[in-house]
């Protein structure tokens, strides 16, 4: 095995998931769109299907990029005991976003939707649990990511690499602890289990042998994903705690998501086209899964709706469309910086077109806008004060 040769095993999608079929089919999507039934289990096991790999090269620097990034890194730690004011009182119903008004009129005002005949009260209740419903998803993501980048420390075959993916493994704790710990003290605690969709993925990428999936998976599109949501996230809550968590964490997922764009670019110009399209076609699932698991249908069944109707309206409603749409500003670019989007007859092109997002492929990539994300000025700005 040469060093950027990933592990041969064919991905295999999952027969249940045709993607091909569900893309863009409502009922379909609400078919799928279940809830998890396995909230009382503190343990789920997944089998890990790769080898870990030792490397007796130990030229620190041989990847330049990856070397930089990996200083970065060194250089941002923050500790979210000390960092994070927890001081701060936060009450739900006062100060976190409730339901958006436009998209209260939505339901509201369609007689065939299961939500029609909500109060006012119980639309404040929505936002309250949606909030809790979105953290505790990033919580759950983040220890995905935990997962994913300790199986890259064990897989890739780069020291750069190790090093790097090693100060991420602390950073996805870090991202783990403060998101529990604001659900478990400002929220009123954990209410969620992991959504169907990204619990499937997380299962996915887990489960693949190739280290390349493991990257492609976690640091391109869950990670991609995260990163936009966070920021959109920080950019409507003006609860103080909440904005600043969301910033620190937005300055590490930026490195995370620059990572996979620097490892993967360099082992993708290595791929056949038959390759290529396996990871496309990963991607493309990826992709679908991550944006269905905006659907918030446990939150709609804790409101006790029949989730079954909820859903095909919630996916025809404009304002979820265009939030989903622009959850993929980080993930479409970086994925035609990887050579993914046209790789063989554009097949990827072609499927992010059809769900609408393909209009991002010009945005900046993550790997060129890490700067803009960092918060070492900000810390060394405040331990000084």
């Amino acid at each position: 095995m040469t060093t950027t040769e990933p592990l041969p095993a064919e991905h295999v999608p999952d027969a249940a998931f045709d993607f091909r079929s569900y893309a863009n089919d409502p009922d379909r999507i609400a078919d799928f769109s279940r809830s998890n039934d396995d909230v009382n289990s503190l343990i789920s096991v997944v089998e890990d299907n790769a080898d870990a790999i030792f490397t007796w090269g130990y030229d620190k620097g041989e990847r330049a990029a990856l070397d930089k990034l990996y200083e970065k890194a060194k250089t941002s730690q923050w500790n979210g005991q000390t960092d994070l004011d927890w001081s701060i009182d936060v009450d739900p119903y006062a100060v976190l976003t409730p339901a958006d008004p436009a998209e209260v009129a939505y339901f509201a005002d369609n007689p065939d939707s299961p939500l029609y005949k909500l109060n006012e009260d119980e639309w404040l209740e929505v936002g309250v649990e949606s909030m809790n419903w979105s953290l505790s998803q990033f919580m759950h993501g983040e220890q995905g990511a935990l997962l994913c980048t300790a199986k890259i420390v064990e897989t890739v075959p780069w020291i750069d690499a190790k090093y790097y993916a090693a100060t991420q493994v602390a950073d996805e704790a870090r991202h783990v602890e403060v998101f529990a710990q604001y659900l478990d003290q400002k929220l009123g605690g954990i209410k969620y289990p992991v959504n169907t969709h990204l619990g499937a993925l997380l299962d996915d990428i887990l489960e693949d042998s190739r280290w390349d999936m493991t990257y492609l998976g976690m640091q391109i599109m869950v990670e991609g994903l995260a990163l936009a949501a966070f920021g959109f996230m920080h950019q409507t809550t003006e609860e103080p705690l909440l904005k600043k968590l969301l910033r620190y964490v937005m300055a590490d997922e930026a490195r995370h998501v620059a990572f996979g764009v620097l490892s993967l670019q360099e082992v993708y110009q290595e791929l056949t086209v038959a390759e290529l399209r396996d990871r496309q076609e990963f991607t493309f699932e990826a992709a679908l899964r991550m944006r269905d698991r905006f659907m918030r249908q446990e939150v709609w069944e804790r409101m006790g709706a029949d989730v079954k109707k909820v859903i095909p309206l919630a996916y025809q409603d404009p304002l979820r469309q265009e939030f989903q749409q622009l959850l993929f500003t980080k993930i479409v670019p970086n994925c035609k910086k990887l050579g993914l989007l046209d790789a063989g007859d554009g097949w990827l092109r072609t499927k992010f077109g059809e769900i609408g997002v393909i209009q991002y492929e010009d945005w900046v990539d993550t790997a060129e806008e890490v700067d803009a994300f960092a918060i070492t000025r900000e810390l060394e700005a405040e331990q000084a004060s």
